[in-house]
This record gives structure tokens, sequence and C-alpha cells, in this order.
């Protein structure tokens, strides 16, 4: 049995600097009953890779050919000298034509707004991608809303439509060693929110001088810079470090200006039992439904909802409890929730 996971071109599958989804697959992988007959193909150039079963596919780069297509050519030839009983593609609408003419047996995850990407943007194209899929899973349900958005559909095709959320592992957190950090993680760029964050997070300073700041991530192109001398930036990373800040971490703030998705800093901090700040937009209610919420995202917003649990102890302490408790996205339970879809198509 042989089941490709292909990942969009550019995601880097190393702990090195992995995104959200190298992390959410290399964690359920871990979990799953399939996990001997998994192989993950990508593009990195970095040598240390998450898992073990997985295949690099380098190429000559082009000035006359797109590298994505490229790259994608280069997973079609192996496929062609072995076929798979399963390929997942991971948030690549626009692979799906090329592969349906190889491969019948294919499942499509989607990690972002489908409206917004190549092959998902139309009525005819989402029409086109259920026609040749197995299955399509979405992240979130605001993810498949985006992707229902003006369509009419029969049952059939609703049946191959299914939200799987990201995941991470449980953890064990003494709440009475939380220390006074206020925590961001994420890309340090205004669609994130990190320009609002900075601001308002300075402002609590001022107020409270045995609070800090913690901030980890990067963005090299676009330049927002705070200094404090109880602001820590710590820069990217790696998964492990970020959630030890979490667990010991009293507030976390998820404050972008766009549509999350999902929003896996807010998954992490939830099941680190953090006092969780989130805009309301996409899909981040759905990854800390006890969060607090923002509607109306400006620097006093983010400043009055981090301040309010400064001063009410209480109610932030319960507020992390809570979220805690209710923390139910682990990587098993996930895993099994792929691994059931997985084992269906296989005998079909």
């Amino acid at each position: 049995m042989k089941i490709s996971i292909l990942l969009p071109y550019k995601e880097n599958f190393s702990p090195t600097y992995a995104g959200a989804v190298s992390i959410f697959l290399k964690d359920t992988i871990n979990c799953s009953k399939f996990k001997k007959n998994i192989i993950v193909y990508g593009n990195t150039n970095f040598k240390k890779k998450l898992i073990k079963n997985y295949k690099n596919l380098p190429f000559t780069p082009s000035f006359l050919r797109s590298s994505s297509k490229l790259y994608l050519n280069k997973f079609v030839n192996i496929e062609n000298k072995k076929k798979s009983d399963l390929i997942e593609i991971h948030n690549r609408p626009d692979y799906v034509d090329k592969l349906f003419n190889i491969n019948k047996n294919l499942v499509l995850y989607f990690h972002n707004n489908p409206q917004d990407m190549k092959s998902s943007k139309s009525l005819n194209d989402r029409i086109n991608l259920i026609k040749k899929t197995k299955k399509i899973i979405f992240n979130s349900k605001w993810t498949k809303k985006k992707f229902l958005q003006g369509l009419k559909i029969n049952n059939e095709y609703k049946k191959k439509l299914d939200v799987i959320y990201q995941s991470t592992s449980s953890k064990k957190v003494n709440f009475k060693k939380k220390k006074k950090n206020i925590i961001f993680v994420g890309r340090l760029n205004s669609s994130k929110g990190y320009d609002i964050f900075g601001k308002a997070v300075l402002k609590i300073f001022e107020k409270y001088n045995d609070w800090k700041g913690v901030v980890i991530g990067d963005e090299p192109r676009e330049k927002i810079i705070f200094s404090h001398k109880r602001l820590s930036i710590l820069g990217f990373l790696d998964h492990k470090k970020v959630s030890n800040w979490f667990i010991k971490s009293e507030i976390a703030v998820v404050c972008s200006r766009w549509q999350e998705p999902f929003g896996r800093t807010a998954l992490e901090a939830t099941s680190s039992g953090c006092a969780v700040i989130i805009t309301n937009k996409g899909g981040l209610p759905e990854a800390a439904p006890n969060a607090i919420k923002i509607n109306n995202l400006n620097v006093n917003s983010v400043k009055l909802a981090i301040e309010n649990l400064i001063k009410n102890k209480n109610f932030r302490n319960k507020l992390q409890k809570k979220s805690f408790k209710s923390f139910y996205l682990t990587n098993g339970l996930i895993s099994k929730k792929i691994d059931k879809y997985r084992s269906e198509l296989i005998k079909s």
C-alpha cells in the first residue's frame, strides 16, 4: 500500500523552518496506523526533515517554466513509475487536473480561503474540484463556507466535503508556575496585527511594571520594529520551544487583520492554558472557542482586552483553565479521523 502526500511547492518540511501545514502533517502521521505506508513529497534545501518517510523533489529552475510546474512534473514522473493507492494534495487545487489524469484516488486539503486560490476561485473551478476528487478536507467550517459560497450541489457532492481541524499535543500545565508574559507568535507583519500588538503592549508596560512581552516569529518582507526592556523578541523558534513558551505564559494575543482560515497559534495557546485574545475573524473562533473576541480591531481594543485580564486575576485564571479543559483537538483524535477516510477510500 502506498499513500502519497504532496506538499505545496515552497512548503518547508523541516524543523529548521516548519510551517503550520508541515507541523500538522508531522504530528498526525506519527499517530497514523498507516505511518509505514505514507510518503511525504516536498522541496526543501534543509537537510533535517520532520519525519523519515519523506522524499525531496529537487529540480533545476528555469526562466521559461514555473517552478511549481517543474515540481509537480517531478512528482508525476515518480507516480507513473509506481502508482499510489491514494494521493493527498495540500493547499494546491491547481495540481488536481494533472494528477487526475494519472490517478483518480485524490484527496484535496484546503488550509486557506478557496476563493483566493488558483483553480478554485470560480464556481466552475470548485465544481471541477468536487468532480475530480474523492474527498475535499477543510481546516475549518469558515473555509468550507467560503468554498460553498454561491454553489448549489447535490447530497452526493456534499458528502465529499468534510472539516478536519488542525491538532496539537496534550500539554501538562502547572498554572501556579505561569509567568506574567503576554505572548505573540507568528509573522511579524500587519496582516497578523503585529503593529497593533506592539503598540498595545507598550501602552500596557506604562501602567503595569510586572508584566513582560514575548514575541516569537519573523518577517523578512516587512519591518515593524518595537523595542522595550521588557519586550523579548526571540525570532523564529522550533515548534517545541514555542510550545514551552505558551505553557509558561499567562496571556496570548492573536490579533490578525486578515481572515485566518483556522489559526494554529490560537489552538496552541488554548491547549497550553493561556488566556487567549483573538480577532473575531475567519476560523479563529473555531480554534479558540473560549477566547476573548475582538470585533473592532485597533490598538485601544487590544490594550483594553489585555488590561481586563491583568486587572481581573480570577477571571484570567478561570479563562485559562476553561480553555485548557475544553481542548480536545489532539493529534491522536485527528489522526483517527484522517485514517477513517483513508481506509474507506482505499477499500472502495
